[in-house]
C-alpha cells in the first residue's frame, strides 16, 4: 500500500509500545514531501521496503518504488480487522494497531482484548445493535458468521427493521445495509464485490460449507455479497422471507414459470400482459406439455371454471397490467386459488413495492422487473422474485442451473436506485394522476387508461389495494397512426424508447415499439390500436411536462 507522508500515523506513547516494529514508514522518492499535520502524522522514520506480502512473496516490498513512503502491515491484517474493532475506532491508525496486535501476539491476545484495547485508545463511538460478535478462533480472531473469511457474514437477517423504521422510504434506504449487511465495511455505500469464485482456506472448511456448518459463497452464479444486499433490501420492502434477484425481469418470469408449473401442468394468466411473457407462455411452455387458460383480468367466473376443470398449478398475472393498467383483485383470486391448491404470482412492476403489497394481500410470490421503478435510472437490467423461503428456494435451484445471474455492478446500481425509490414514486404518482386527469379532459384524447381514474374498470379494486397508482399513463389519441406519430414526435421532454419507470420520461406507441411485426388486424386482437400511446412520466417538474404535452397536442 503506497502513500504519501501524510498517511503515516503517529502512534501515541501508550499505543506504540509493542507495535513500533510492525508499523514503519519512509519518505516519498519523488521528493514531493507533503507538509504533515502537527501532532498527527510524521515522516521522520525510514525503513526498508518490505511490503504487505513480504513474508511469503519475494521482492514484495519494492514494486518499483524502492524509497516510497509506505505502511508496513502485518500479513492478512485486513481479514483480521474485525467489524467490532473498527466500529470502536475513530482513527484508522488505531484500528491498524489492533490488527497488528492480533497478528503479532495471536498466541497471547484474544479478539475481545484487542477490541477493548482499541476502545481504550480512542473514544468509543456509540454503535447500533450488533449483528455479529467477535470470537477467538484457532487461526486468530474471526467474526461470528464470517468464519474467518472476513468479507462474508451470515446472510440471514437477524434484525427487524420495523422496530425502528416506520416507513417504506426509510426501509428502502437502510434495509440490508445499515444493519445486517453481508459485507464487513465501514463504508456507507455497499462495495461491489467483483469476483467469479470464492476460496476456502482448507478442505475441512469446504466440507463444513457443503454440510451447512460454515456460511460463505462458493461460485458467482450462486450468489454474491453485493447482490445479497439487494435481495435483503427488496425482501424488507415486500415483507418476504426471501428474494431472488436475476439478470432481467424476463429471466425472472421464465425461470419462475418453469420451476413452479410441472411438465404437463396448467396455468391461468390474463389477456393483457407484457408481450414477451405471452410469447413464452404460448410458444415455449407447450413444448414442455404445459397449457394455459387466458382470462380477462376481471373475469372471476372464468377463473373459477378453470380452477374447477383443470389441475391448475399457478395463477400468473400482472397487476396493473401492461399496457392497459388493468388490475386483478389480489385478495379474492388468492383465496380462490388457494382453495384449489394453486399458487398465485403477481407481477407488480407497474405498482412497485411501495404502491402495492401483493404478499400481504394473499399472493404467494411477487415479481418485478427491477429495470423499471426499482432501479429507476434507465441504466440497469434486473428482475426479482420475493416470497416464502420454500418457494423462492425452489426457483433459486433452477436459476442456479440456468445461470441468469445478476452482475454485482448491476446490483450496486439497483441498491443506489432504491435509496430514492420513495421520492421518485411519490413524484411519479402525483404526476401520473394529474396528467391522466388532464388528458381525459382534453378533446384530442379519446380514451385514458389509468387505475387512479374513476373511469377505469378496476378503479375500486385499485383504490382498495394500492396506495398510489404509478407514473405510467396509457391513452389513445383521437386520430390514426400518422396523427399519433405527429403527436409523439412533437414532444420535447420524453425519449421515444421502450421501458418505463426511470427518472427520465419515456413515450412510445406500442403498435410500433412492441407489435410492429404483426399486421394491424393481429395487433388489434390484443387491443393494440395504432393511436395507443404509453407515457412513463419521470421525475421532471409537473408543469414542464404538462406544457410539453399540451403543445404537442396543439400540433396535431
Amino acid at each position: 500500500m503506497a502513500a504519501s507522508s501524510t498517511l503515516c500515523p503517529k502512534l501515541s506513547a501508550s499505543a506504540a509500545g509493542g507495535f513500533a516494529s510492525s508499523f514503519n514508514c519512509r519518505s516519498d522518492p519523488s521528493g514531493n514531501h507533503h507538509q504533515t499535520r502537527p501532532g498527527r502524522f510524521s515522516s521522520s522514520s525510514r525503513v526498508n521496503s518490505v511490503g504487505v506480502h513480504g513474508s511469503f512473496l519475494t521482492g514484495g516490498g519494492g514494486y518499483g518504488m524502492s524509497s516510497s513512503l509506505i505502511l508496513r502491515f502485518p500479513p492478512n491484517f485486513v481479514r483480521q480487522l474485525s467489524n467490532k474493532a473498527r466500529r470502536n475506532c475513530s482513527n484508522i491508525g488505531v484500528a491498524q494497531i489492533v490488527a497488528a496486535k492480533w497478528s503479532d501476539n495471536s498466541s497471547t491476545g484474544s479478539a475481545a482484548a484487542a477490541a477493548n484495547a482499541a476502545a481504550a485508545a480512542s473514544p468509543a463511538v456509540p454503535a447500533v445493535e450488533e449483528s455479529v460478535e467477535l470470537i477467538a478462533g484457532a487461526n486468530g480472531p474471526v467474526v461470528d458468521g464470517l468464519d474467518g473469511k472476513g468479507d462474508v457474514q451470515d446472510l440471514t437477517n437477524k434484525l427487524t427493521y420495523g422496530s425502528f423504521l416506520s416507513s417504506d422510504g426509510s426501509i428502502a434506504v437502510h434495509a440490508g445495509e445499515r444493519l445486517g449487511r453481508g459485507i464487513v465495511t465501514d463504508a456507507i455505500t455497499t462495495p461491489v464485490v467483483n469476483t467469479s469464485a470464492y476460496f476456502f482456506k482448507k478442505t475441512a472448511e469446504l466440507i463444513d460449507f457443503k454440510e451447512k456448518r460454515h456460511v460463505s459463497f462458493e461460485y458467482g452464479r450462486y450468489g454474491n455479497p453485493t447482490t445479497a444486499v439487494v435481495e435483503e433490501k427488496i425482501s424488507a420492502l415486500e415483507g418476504a422471507e426471501s428474494t431472488l434477484i436475476m439478470a432481467s425481469g424476463m429471466c425472472a418470469s421464465t425461470v419462475l414459470l418453469m420451476a413452479l408449473v410441472p411438465a404437463g401442468g396448467h396455468l391461468v394468466t390474463t389477456t393483457d400482459c407484457y408481450r414477451k411473457t405471452r410469447i413464452f407462455i404460448e410458444t415455449m411452455l407447450p413444448k414442455m406439455g404445459i397449457t394455459a387458460t387466458v382470462i380477462d383480468p376481471a373475469d372471476i367466473e372464468s377463473l373459477k371454471n378453470a380452477l374447477n376443470e383443470k389441475n391448475v398449478s399457478l395463477f400468473f398475472t400482472e397487476s396493473p397490467t401492461n399496457p392497459f393498467l388493468r388490475c386483478v383483485d389480489i385478495e379474492l383470486v388468492s383465496k380462490l386459488c388457494h382453495e384449489k391448491g394453486a399458487l398465485v404470482c403477481i407481477d407488480g412492476t407497474f405498482a412497485t413495492p411501495l404502491n402495492q403489497k401483493a404478499l400481504a394481500l394473499g399472493a404467494d410470490l411477487i415479481l418485478h422487473s427491477a429495470t423499471k421503478f426499482i432501479g429507476g435510472h434507465n441504466d440497469v437490467l434486473a428482475g426479482c422474485i420475493s416470497g416464502s423461503m420454500k418457494l423462492v428456494s425452489e426457483i433459486r435451484n433452477l436459476h442456479h442451473v440456468l445461470g441468469g445471474a445478476l452482475n454485482p455492478n448491476a446490483a450496486y446500481l439497483i441498491i443506489r436506485g432504491m435509496k430514492t425509490l420513495h421520492l421518485r414514486v411519490q413524484q411519479q404518482n402525483s404526476t401520473g394522476l394529474r396528467m391522466a386527469e388532464l388528458l381525459e379532459a382534453h378533446p384530442k384524447i379519446s380514451h385514458v387508461y389509468y387505475p387512479g381514474l374513476k373511469s377505469h374498470p378496476e378503479h375500486d379494486i385499485a383504490k382498495k389495494q394500492m396506495s398510489g397508482f404509478g407514473g405510467v399513463v396509457s391513452f389513445e389519441v383521437d386520430g390514426d397512426l400518422e396523427t399519433t406519430i405527429k403527436f409523439v414526435d412533437a414532444l420535447r421532454i420524453p425519449y421515444i424508447a421502450p421501458s418505463f419507470g426511470g427518472c427520465e420520461s419515456i413515450v412510445d406507441q406500442p403498435a410500433i415499439m412492441s407489435y410492429w411485426d404483426l399486421p394491424r388486424a393481429e395487433r388489434e386482437k390484443y387491443g393494440i390500436r395504432d393511436n395507443l400511446v404509453r407515457f412513463s412520466f419521470g421525475v421532471e417538474d409537473f408543469n414542464d411536462l404538462k406544457d410539453d404535452v399540451l403543445q404537442a397536442l396543439a400540433a396535431i
